[in-house]
Formats: C-alpha cells, structure tokens, sequence
C-alpha cells in the first residue's frame, strides 16, 4: 500500500498540470486519453496491490486470486479497445497516463526496495 499512496501523490501533481498543457494541443480527445489512461494506471495498481496481499494472507494463492486477475485484465482490454475503437480518446494520451504511472512505480518501488 506504501507503493500505491507514493505514486498516487505523485502522479497527481504530474498529470494535473499535463492535462491542462494538452488541451492546448487538442481539445477533447488527448486530455481525456492522458487522464484515463493515468485512471487505468491507478486503478489497475490498485487491484493487483489488493491481489498481492490476498496472496501473502492465510489463504495464498487461490483459483478466486487468478479468476480475478484475468476477469480485471479482461475488463482492462476490453474498456480500452472500446474507447480507442469508438474515437473517444488518442491512443498517444492513454499510452502518456499508463506510461506516468508505471514510471512512477518503478522509483517508488525502487525507494521501498531501497530502504529496507
């Protein structure tokens, strides 16, 4: 949880001020693909943070933990290709949001790693 309240923080203060810059270049379509390719980012750190503890509970590793990774990777997919499908956002925004906050869990992940 330390590594997902880090690169919440974080992300926050870099996506923001991003979005604001790309409505600039367009209007609609890159700010939202930046914002919920950050949301998915998040979203999809989230649920694995919550399958790794579930992981390292009493119960270990379950056929429940990898339905529910596959049904989350599923949703994931399918959300995506909808929105790139239908024109909604730009691929180049969605890409800039998870590309954000994977750099972000690299060096948060890198200073827990560091410190212990």
């Amino acid at each position: 949880m330390e590594i997902l309240k880090g690169v919440l923080k974080k992300s926050i203060f870099i996506i923001l001020p991003l979005i604001i810059v790309s409505f600039f270049i367009e209007t609609r379509r890159l700010p939202l693909g930046i914002f919920l390719g950050w949301l998915f980012g998040v979203v999809n750190l989230r649920a694995l943070t919550k399958n790794v503890e579930g992981l390292l509970g009493p119960e270990k590793a379950t056929a429940r933990i990898v339905v529910l990774n596959i049904t989350r990777l599923l949703a994931l997919s399918v959300a995506i290709f909808m929105l790139v499908y239908h024109r909604i956002v730009n691929v180049i925004g969605l890409l800039i949001g998870f590309t954000i906050v994977f750099t972000l869990i690299l060096i948060e992940g890198w200073k827990v790693g560091k410190s212990k």
